[in-house]
């Protein structure tokens, strides 16, 4: 059930969808490429969006979708093919994906909905000024890091040593990695990094971590674990595992906690860039916006089934709470 509302919308967001007589004025066919591991329900968000706009699929708007699989090698393959076919647009949902296709081209415009810290990773010059010919959403994972960290604190009594599944083979979360572990130190938390770069490096991961035994896991999310959610989910409540995650996906799918960035909102918005840069604007003229509507979600069906009490106040906290 919803709870509050946290955040509000971004400036100027009430005039945020146009009536997409552009689209249709136009009559030109647009070609858009999209480049992820595999899809997602949040994706579906852009498309609607688009539609908002007047572009409409089949009608006056082609799709190439490419998917990995979570085979990250594949996306400079992908991106070379957006190149040879000429696309006015490439949707990238993933750091790897994005610096793929910006090796792969300086002109076409390049949409990143939800940037991870696109700053440190070298996707953008700067938010405002982004240059080059990439824009989109942006998340900066510092104090979300520390938020998360706060919430299991609140929820997992003499929380000390806490587990991180996450990839390093994606530069963003490298550096989302780094802020965890500053934030854990601030909290006097030990984190334990275990790094899963493909699906077959689960297996060994999950076998570390019930091991150790640790208090909490938590999972920084990117394409390969979000390729492996139920996975994860199933195996911290196996072990009877605090988690906390990051998308409200995974609290939907068993996690216990999430608590992050209103990702089906992103990928709406980023069809705001879309209209944007079909109508002329270049991508360096048009500002990273930085997330600004955040959802904690609690699973209490997976709280009881690990024999986790959850206490009142926190419980007031939740945006929503799946039962």
């Amino acid at each position: 059930m919803r709870r509050r509302d946290v955040i509000t919308l971004l400036s100027g967001a009430a005039a945020f969808w146009p009536l997409g007589a552009f689209a249709q004025r136009s009559g030109k066919m647009w070609r858009m490429g999209f480049i992820a591991h595999g899809h997602e329900r949040f994706y579906d968000a852009l498309f609607e969006g688009l539609q908002e706009f007047g572009y409409v699929e089949g009608q006056n708007l082609i799709v190439e979708r490419r998917y990995a699989e979570g085979r990250a090698e594949r996306f400079p393959e992908f991106a070379a093919e957006m190149v040879r076919l000429n696309v006015d647009v490439i949707v990238v949902v993933t750091t790897p994906a994005a610096l793929a296709v910006k090796k792969a081209t300086t002109t076409i415009p390049i949409v990143h909905p939800n940037a991870i810290d696109p700053l440190s990773t070298g996707l953008v010059a700067s938010l405002a000024h982004p240059g080059g010919n990439l824009t989109g959403g942006a998340q900066l994972t510092a104090e979300a890091s520390a938020k998360r960290l706060e919430a299991l604190k609140k929820v997992v009594p003499g929380l000390s040593r806490g587990a991180v599944l996450w990839n390093p083979g994606n530069p963003a979360l490298v550096f989302a990695w780094k802020e965890t572990e500053a934030a854990a130190r601030m909290l006097g938390v030990t984190l334990q990094s275990h790094e899963v770069r493909g699906p077959k490096d689960f297996e060994a991961a999950f076998a570390a971590i019930a091991q150790e035994r640790p208090d909490a896991l938590l999972v920084l999310q990117d394409a390969v674990t979000l390729q492996q959610r139920k996975e994860i989910v199933n195996f911290a409540i196996e072990k009877r595992l605090p988690g906390i995650f990051q998308a409200k996906g995974w609290a939907e799918a068993g996690g216990l906690i999430s608590y992050g960035e209103d990702l089906p909102y992103m990928y709406r918005r980023a069809a705001y860039f879309i209209d944007k840069i079909f109508k002329g604007t270049k991508p360096a003229d048009l500002p990273v916006e930085q997330a600004t509507k955040f959802e904690l979600v609690l699973n209490l069906k997976t709280a009881r089934a690990i024999g986790l009490t959850i206490p009142d106040p926190f419980l007031a906290l939740a945006d929503e709470v799946i039962e």
